[in-house]
């Protein structure tokens, strides 16, 4: 039987030894001083324990469509105008999902946040609140819709997997209307798991394994070991709080749907009611079909590059997607996302809002609250600079005007960074 400290109490004796704060102050202080997505990743990377950081950073396979997934966006110049008679207060507000936010990106619903720090999905809540932004909270969150709900009263859209049991979709349904959720997203690139080989060589395991490897790396990690032993065991609080974090892998082979079709994704709407995503769309035709069959939003997604590797960049195959829907039906998109600039191209070519996930997930893993509220303000004021140079003064017209402003061109060598970028963040990083 695996060793589970947690099963000992040990975490109802550190919980009232406070030593979280001394081995969290330098990485607090750092966060702060953050300029871009790029240090908070670097931050996150000292912090956290590896195979948990490599978790969040890594792509499938070989990590080609993470790499592309960034590199996409260097491929895209902005012909900004000149003379535009703007000035700030610039307006960033929309809508997603018919509901008003300050600002046209949110986190995307993300599985375990409290595998990076332990206050988790409630850091990504308070963050939006902050900033007056979307929230999404993902069907295995390890915070419950009840205490999302008490934290965050903005727009909320909750996330479901195609799962087979059609007993527990409805249960889940149900609590998520409980919670007052605007909007659900239904993920359908998950049907089976991803080639993730940064986990593989790592041993990755939810708890760790205790091994000497995993033992020795945690205590080189000692803000985020104290961090997950002076707290509570994860749970997959949205399904069922009793059910522990480290029978994800059972969960999700028990659970994933493969042979989840149309016809089960128009009973969901049905039960839903509401509005909807189709979240994983890289097709024209799926994007159709997804309309036809009643869903209010296409999400543009390839999951973070996280599942077929050689999945296309998603910021390519957004303008075909925004020409097959025509210009009413909402579009979300997410991919590659690291600066306000690739958000600008993104609104620019279609999409009516950006979801980002890895760049919050490094500032949650960096700083816990402060560091998702870091990442949101870097790209917020990044989004600001980037439409004032280029001349647009809102959202609005930055849609309008984008397909005249962004220009593809073929990229060369000279468009990506030296040796050393890797160790900065482009691309996602590599092992």
């Amino acid at each position: 039987m695996m060793f589970n400290p947690h099963k000992y109490g040990v975490h109802k004796v550190l919980q009232h030894i406070p030593l979280g704060a001394v081995f969290d102050a330098p990485y607090k202080a750092a966060v702060k001083k953050a300029v871009n997505i790029a240090d908070l990743r670097l931050i996150a990377k000292s912090r956290a324990h590896k195979m948990v950081f490599d978790y969040l950073d890594a792509g499938s396979d070989d990590e080609i469509s993470l790499r592309r997934g960034k590199d996409a966006y260097s491929e895209l110049e902005m012909h900004y105008k000149v003379l535009a008679g703007i000035k700030p207060p610039l307006d960033l507000s929309t809508k997603i999902f018919g509901q008003d936010v300050k600002l046209p990106f949110f986190g995307c619903p993300t599985a375990g946040n409290r595998m990076f720090h332990w206050e988790g999905e409630t850091a990504a809540a308070k963050a939006a609140e902050h900033h007056g932004t979307m929230y999404g909270l993902s069907s295995l969150a390890t915070t419950g819709i009840a205490e999302i709900s008490e934290i965050f009263k903005g727009p909320k859209v909750f996330q479901l997997y195609v799962w087979k049991d059609r007993e527990l979709v409805k249960e889940v349904l149900a609590k998520a209307k409980e919670g007052n959720f605007n909007a659900l997203a239904l993920t359908v690139d998950f049907t089976w798991y991803g080639n993730r080989e940064r986990d593989i060589r790592n041993d990755f395991s939810i708890p760790p394994k205790y091994s000497i490897k995993q033992t020795i790396e945690a205590i080189r990690k000692p803000a985020w070991t104290y961090d997950f032993l002076s707290h509570e065991p994860y749970t997959y609080a949205c399904i069922n709080s009793d059910v522990p974090a480290d029978s994800l892998a059972a969960f999700v082979n028990s659970q994933i749907a493969p042979e989840f079709g149309w016809k089960d994704a128009e009973w969901l709407l049905g039960e839903w009611g509401g509005p909807a995503a189709l979240k994983g769309v890289v097709r024209p035709e799926d994007a159709k079909k997804s309309v036809e069959l009643g869903f209010s939003t296409v999400w543009v997604s390839n999951h973070g590059a996280r599942q077929l590797e050689t999945s296309p960049a998603t910021i390519n195959v957004l303008p075909s997607i925004r020409a097959a829907v025509g210009p009413d039906v909402e579009i979300i998109m997410d991919g590659g996302v690291q600066r306000g600039t690739d958000i600008v191209k993104a609104l620019a070519l279609g999409a009516d809002s950006v979801g980002v996930g890895k760049p919050y997930l490094w500032g949650l893993a960096a700083g816990g609250t402060e560091g998702v509220i870091k990442a949101y303000e870097i790209l917020r004021v990044e989004l600001d600079r980037a439409m004032g140079l280029l001349g647009t003064p809102t959202i609005a017209a930055l849609k309008k005007e984008g397909p005249s402003l962004i220009k593809p061109r073929h990229g060369s060598a000279r468009d990506y960074p030296d040796m050393y970028a890797y160790d900065r963040g482009y691309g996602g990083g590599v092992v």
